[in-house]
């Protein structure tokens, strides 16, 4: 007779630590909002953020953060990482630092 499989539940929050959460989540969407504008208008560069990304950008796909560079689409932020052997579900924090070397440098050339 197979056991019995139990619900497996979330543990129990706070309202208080709930809130703390939603809103650490509501400032990394804001943050990364104003920097995919920021990269659009050209004040910030791709390299900046790929070399050195802040926190809030640690968690975001790679290919999401190259679709806010000017001139970028679906298509051109694929090749590039297809070029770098990048899996577009990576993330900026979870790059290693071959391939955040060869990113840079074919936004160098």
């Amino acid at each position: 007779m197979p056991a019995s499989k139990t619900p497996t539940h979330a543990p129990v929050r706070s309202l208080d630590q709930r809130m703390d959460a939603l809103r650490r989540a509501n400032d990394v969407r804001v943050r990364r909002a104003q920097l995919k504008k920021d990269l659009k208008d050209g004040r910030v560069r791709i390299q900046t953020i790929l070399g050195n990304p802040p926190e809030y950008v640690s968690t975001a796909k790679v290919v999401d953060i190259l679709m806010a560079v000017p001139k970028f689409g679906r298509v051109k932020a694929a090749r590039f990482l297809n070029t770098c052997r990048i899996s577009q579900s990576k993330t900026v924090g979870g790059l290693s630092d071959r391939q955040r070397a060869e990113l840079i440098d074919l936004f160098n050339r």
